[in-house]
This record gives C-alpha cells, structure tokens and sequence, in this order.
C-alpha cells in the first residue's frame, strides 16, 4: 500500500491567480492552492467575497480554511498601512503555527498588486517566515491574447518596441505628454485603471487619430467580459477594471 503523501512544509505562498477567466491559473498557482490548509484574499469590505477568492473558487476545497484580509480602498495612508500590517501578522501567526497558507491575488503577484504591501509588511514585521511567490497572467497579456483570438490582431510588443505598462494619467496634459513620449520612443502604452478617466481619455484619441489603432478591454477574463476597437466604445464613464492597449506605428519589418 502506497504511503500518504506528506503534509505541506509551513509556509507562505503568493498566489496570482490571473485577470479572471479560472482556466488562466498556473500549474503552479494550482497546485499551491491544492496543498494550502488555509486560503487567505483580500477583501474590500467585511461582508464582501473578494475578487481573487471568486477567481479561485473552483481550485478552492471545502476542507480548507478561508481566511479574507481586510484591505480598505480608501485613499487615507493610515487605514491602508494598518490593514497591511493586520494581514502580515495574521499570515505569520498562521505559519508560526504550522500551517501551510496561500494568499490569493488576482492578475500577478507582483504587479500593482495587493499582496505586494504584504509581501513588503512581512519582510519588515516578519522575516523570518517561509515564502515563495508565484506569477499570474496579467490584464494586459490576456487582453491582447483575447482581442487576437477574436480576429483583432495584438501583438503587445514587437522587434525593439518598448512596452509602458501603468495607470491611465490623471490629466489630458498628462496624457498628451505620455502620447508624445511614446511615439518618439516606440513605445505601446498599457493604460490601466481607466474608468472614470474614459470620456477625456476617448476625446484625447480622436483628436490625434488613434481611436482605431487603440484596444479598449473591460473585465478581462470575467463572463462580462469586453473587447473593441476603442472607436467603438461610446464616451461614458466606465468600471474600474478597464483598460487600454495603444500602438502608434508599427516597426519597419513586417510580414
């Protein structure tokens, strides 16, 4: 008779678990989860679910422990390094006592991520405890790939563009100073966190003629998923989860 395979060394995995879309989480993201006696997410609020737990939620036994993290959004410093604090020593405090812990982060672990305040929590409040950290497949990756599957071809970076991934500018002066940026060096802009930002951000676009070479992708990897040719997403405030995907040009060489 086989022996049982051995419980999992204490520990503390990052887990990312990808945009949305279940099917995206690594082998290694998977098997993680699979060991873990406690699951740890982020949450909003007390009462909410958390995105990274509903990604997870097929991966997640009814065996394991679920632990949420508080993690206010708010834009006060204090009550954001308190919760930062709380979830390291939660974290620790499970470890300490034997455990093997995931916690979950959706898109990548390390990429304006949630965990990352953690991770940065612990190696000040803990280092000491057991930790490894595992990659997700980001927004951006997915976006392109799915805009591709569904015949809009986007290829995020090729030969020597450069590639800027980060939060859509606050101001048109800010963006058109991004654009012109860009365009110099050859690089595709990532725009994330749309939302709110969308109608100027739209009118900007036009005015310089790159509504139709710009990817507008909202939820990626959710059953709501959206992908279209910015020209034709109307000029109204959009979820929090978008983004966008600009190309300026194209390199010289192309089939």
């Amino acid at each position: 008779m086989p022996a049982a395979p051995a419980p999992p060394a204490p520990g503390l995995t990052l887990v990312g678990v990808g945009p949305g879309d279940p099917e995206l989480i690594t082998m290694a993201a998977l098997r993680a989860i699979e060991a873990a006696a406690v699951v740890a997410y982020p949450v909003a609020r007390a009462e909410a679910e958390g995105m990274a737990a509903r990604i997870a939620e097929p991966w997640i036994a009814a065996h394991q422990r679920r632990l949420p993290l508080l993690f206010p959004m708010v834009v006060e410093a204090e009550p954001r390094q308190l919760a930062w604090h709380a979830a390291a020593d939660a974290l620790a405090a499970e470890v300490a006592a034997g455990r093997a812990v995931v916690l979950l982060c959706e898109g990548d672990s390390s990429l304006y991520a949630s965990c990352s305040y953690v991770l940065l929590a612990l190696a000040q409040r803990h280092p000491g405890c057991p930790l490894r950290v595992i990659p997700g497949i980001t927004a951006v990756a997915a976006a392109a790939a799915a805009a591709s599957s569904q015949g809009l071809a986007w290829p995020l970076a090729l030969q020597q563009e450069a590639l800027l991934i980060r939060p859509t500018p606050d101001s048109p002066e800010q963006l058109e100073q991004l654009l012109d940026q860009a365009a110099a060096g050859a690089t595709v802009l990532a725009l994330l966190k749309l939302g709110r930002r969308w109608p100027w951000v739209r009118t900007c676009l036009e005015a310089r003629g790159l509504l139709d070479q710009a990817l507008f992708a909202q939820r990626v990897g959710w059953p709501d998923q959206q992908l279209a040719p910015a020209a034709l997403v109307a000029a109204s405030e959009q979820p929090y989860f978008s983004l966008l995907l600009i190309r300026q040009g194209w390199p010289a060489v192309l089939p």
